[in-house]
């Protein structure tokens, strides 16, 4: 059986970020043949085309870490009903210089939860414009708009209600199985 490499986006900096804690519950409901590793975001500097010449470490980094990955999950806040800046920074060195865009053909999937009643529905939207420009090849459906409860998710990853762990363990296995038909068809 193959394994699955998925790079993960974190969109938050914080390091009590909400959608970090619900990446630690899709990873746990996922399918066993998906193995995780975060993308580090923060310590990017800001991206200028006058390093399209000479990337700092940090961004060759970033771009490596995607080129090892068989697909990316991203799992973002809202911030001013659109994404992060820092999670469109990474987004911005990732896809450049032109006609090196990591993001170029890669099985996609996003998703986010807030406080608020409608998750991250509009900072997904934004995401998705990015992502299409990008060529990334996104999963459509399910959406993901969560409204996060604290008391629904522990620490380790765990989910203690029973409708949201059903939600996030279909959204991870449809997402695996939409890796494998883009994959099929657009190897990596």
């Amino acid at each position: 059986m193959r394994t699955y490499r998925v790079g993960t986006f974190i969109g938050s900096l914080s390091s009590t970020s909400i959608n970090r804690t619900l990446a630690k519950a899709l990873m746990r409901v996922a399918p066993d043949d998906l193995e995780f590793t975060e993308i580090p975001i923060g310590n990017l500097p800001l991206y200028s085309p006058d390093y399209d010449d000479a990337y700092p470490p940090e961004a060759t980094a970033l771009k490596e870490a995607i080129a090892a990955s068989d697909a990316v999950l991203f799992v973002t806040p809202e911030y001013n009903r659109s994404i992060p800046g820092a999670l469109k920074n990474a987004i911005d060195w990732a896809s450049r210089p032109w006609g090196q865009n990591s993001f170029d053909h890669i099985p996609a999937a996003v998703i986010g939860a807030s406080p608020g009643q409608i998750g991250t529905a509009v900072a997904q939207q934004s995401l998705r414009a990015v992502l299409s420009f990008c060529n990334a090849r996104q999963m459509t459906a399910p959406e993901g708009y969560i409204t996060f409860k604290p008391e629904v998710y522990g620490d380790d990853g765990s989910i203690a209600d029973e409708g949201t762990e059903q939600f996030l363990t279909e959204f991870m296995a449809e997402f695996r199985d939409y890796m494998e038909r883009v994959l099929t068809v657009l190897p990596r």
